[in-house]
């Protein structure tokens, strides 16, 4: 064994120290993936709000929109519940700036 060998990356079990779960590898990413899904509905949602506010859709729009959103937030809550995430565990915690998503979901 040459001085530049660590443990890690020397054979054998040892190696297992790093103790990497691929069950919680793909928890994790589905975690931020599902992270910046609900980041985006929540920008979609005010969005579309301020269009209803101001008149800009057509009804046929506003009921497309309200159908795609009601759809989404469907879609997430089954991906949480099958990975077993609370939607607190989607709010990232952004240190001095504070949470990522707002506390009342609004």
């Amino acid at each position: 064994m040459t001085s530049s060998d660590s443990p890690e990356e020397r054979p054998g079990p040892q190696r297992n120290r790093l103790n990497l779960e691929p069950d919680t590898v793909e928890r994790d990413l589905l975690k931020l993936v599902l992270t910046v899904v609900e980041l985006l509905r929540q920008l979609m949602e005010r969005q579309a709000l301020r269009r209803f506010d101001v008149g800009d859709l057509s009804e046929e729009q506003e009921e497309r929109i309200g159908l795609t959103l009601m759809l989404l937030e469907e879609r997430m809550t089954e991906l949480r519940e099958r990975y077993d995430l609370r939607p607190e565990d989607l709010n990232l915690d952004l240190g001095p700036l504070g949470p990522l998503l707002p506390r009342d979901g609004g």
